[in-house]
């Protein structure tokens, strides 16, 4: 499974929003200097985004024998984690007089880039594999044997 550069891509792409369950989005100082800190699990539809988002990692580490499925659902979660990265910054946009935002808020950025680098990686492979295929076949047919 770990032999191929696209499933350590996206078990690292699975580790980082992982872990986005257990981290802080952000902070805010209240006017008495007292500080409360927001996590991603404690906004419904953070938690639900991460859930999908998770899913989707999952899904296409598992999918490592399928190199088409794995291309597939590895650009589905890239594009799910570009969906969340916006949205995160809206909320940066929004509320960047209130809340002092962690360094976690840029890990949907990375997954989907390392989803994106995992996807060609699948695809490449994919294509090396069929034209290995085709010259065998054409080999054996060129020789009489079919």
């Amino acid at each position: 499974m770990w032999q191929r550069i696209q499933t350590l891509y996206l078990g690292i792409s699975t580790a980082l929003i992982f872990s986005m369950f257990f981290c802080t989005f952000a902070t805010i100082i209240g006017p008495a200097g007292e500080e409360l800190t927001i996590g991603y699990h404690e906004k419904i539809p953070y938690l639900a985004m991460l859930i999908m988002l998770f899913t989707a990692h999952v899904a296409a580490t598992a999918s490592f024998k399928a190199f088409f499925l794995q291309a597939r659902v590895s650009v589905i979660a890239a594009l799910m984690a570009v969906g969340f990265q916006i949205w995160l910054a809206v909320d940066f946009i929004r509320f960047h007089n209130e809340m002092t935002f962690s360094l976690t808020a840029l890990f949907p950025l990375a997954a989907a880039t390392l989803d994106f680098m995992a996807a060609k990686r699948s695809l490449v492979d994919e294509m090396t594999i069929s034209a290995v295929r085709s010259v065998k076949s054409s080999r054996r047919r060129r020789h009489g044997k079919v």
